[in-house]
């Protein structure tokens, strides 16, 4: 059983807290609440030398509460800066003590102080200084074009059922557009909670749901593998093509051009839903098929008598009460 417990608005402004679930620990939404380990979680990016070769190093640090930390380093750069899915790239375990933080993995040692990454090999060289990046979605704060829908501004929830606003310009989860849609492009854009003490699916979950049946994972995915479970991914169909997924309070981005299945004037489907999803101005999926609903909605791909074209709302997922807010969102019917 899952516990919730409701604070004011105020309240989650003063102390960072947007909710408390049972098992999952707390989940902050403002990073100068939300202690030292954040400081030191996120992404950085430099140059070192290994062996005779200056490489490209992109380095992403995960809390995982406690002052222990878990790291990927990449050879090429960040992904999608560089380093691609199948690249070569290095894990690396630590903690902070004093004003450090130092990861150790089979290549060398890592220490963070500050925004500044020294690198040292197995020998005790030196190699070389990363530097902390806070990279941005160029997509973010896209303004809607011409003919477009806009469900949400900061203003007002009158596209949504049960839509409430938080944080006073910030849509909450568990809503679903009153309006349906059949091919369509949609913009979104997204913030998880930082949950230190939570792993997998319980840090940070909701989901982007085209038609309500065909889930684009929204989850605290920094820092992991990208899998179909993962951020960018299609739930039980298709992983990402690479990991995108920035530091948990980041503000995010989807862009989203989808067609929906076909069906003859029977109602036998001989079309599969397809979509080209952007995840932060990143390529994740090509045109991919989308045979099947995911789980969690409506669960069928039936169209009502007439129809040869599916049509379905979006729904912007409640999992468990994890407190992921959206903002400017916007789409455009293709007719």
């Amino acid at each position: 059983m899952k516990l919730r417990l409701a604070f004011s608005g105020a309240l989650l402004s003063a102390c960072g807290l947007i909710g408390i679930a049972c098992g999952h620990g707390p989940a902050f939404s403002d990073p100068a609440a939300a202690g030292p380990d954040y400081q030191v979680q996120g992404e950085y990016a430099g140059e070192v030398k290994v062996g005779d070769e200056t490489k490209k190093i992109g380095l992403q640090v995960v809390a995982l509460s406690k002052s222990e930390f878990e790291a990927t380093a990449y050879v090429g750069g960040l992904p999608g800066d560089g380093w691609s899915r199948g690249d070569k790239s290095h894990q690396a375990k630590g903690k902070t003590e004093g004003d450090s933080t130092v990861l150790t993995g089979e290549k060398g040692t890592a220490t963070i102080k500050g925004d500044v990454v020294t690198c040292v090999n197995t020998a005790g060289e030196p190699m070389g200084e990363l530097k902390k990046v806070q990279r941005t979605s160029p997509t973010l704060g896209a303004k809607p074009p011409e003919g477009a829908i806009v469900l949400f501004d900061g203003t007002s929830t009158d596209a949504w059922n049960h839509g409430k606003i938080v944080e006073g310009n910030l849509l909450w989860n568990g809503v679903t557009t009153k309006q349906k849609f059949g091919d369509f492009t949609l913009h979104v854009e997204f913030r998880c909670p930082y949950m230190p003490e939570s792993r997998g699916q319980g840090r940070g979950n909701s989901g982007v749901y085209l038609q309500d049946r065909y889930e684009v994972q929204v989850l605290d995915s920094f820092g992991l593998e990208g899998k179909n479970d993962d951020c960018g991914g299609f739930y039980k169909i298709a992983p990402e093509a690479v990991n995108m997924s920035f530091p948990p309070l980041a503000w995010q981005t989807y862009d989203i051009d989808f067609t929906a299945a076909r069906f003859d004037p029977d109602g036998k489907k001989n079309q599969s839903a397809h979509a080209t999803v952007k995840h932060n101005g990143v390529l994740v999926h090509d045109n991919v098929e989308l045979p099947h609903p995911t789980p969690g909605q409506l669960g069928d791909e039936k169209v009502e008598a007439g129809e040869t074209v599916l049509q379905g709302p979006i729904y912007l997922q409640d999992h468990g009460g994890d407190p992921v807010v959206f903002r400017n969102i916007w789409v455009v019917e293709k007719k």
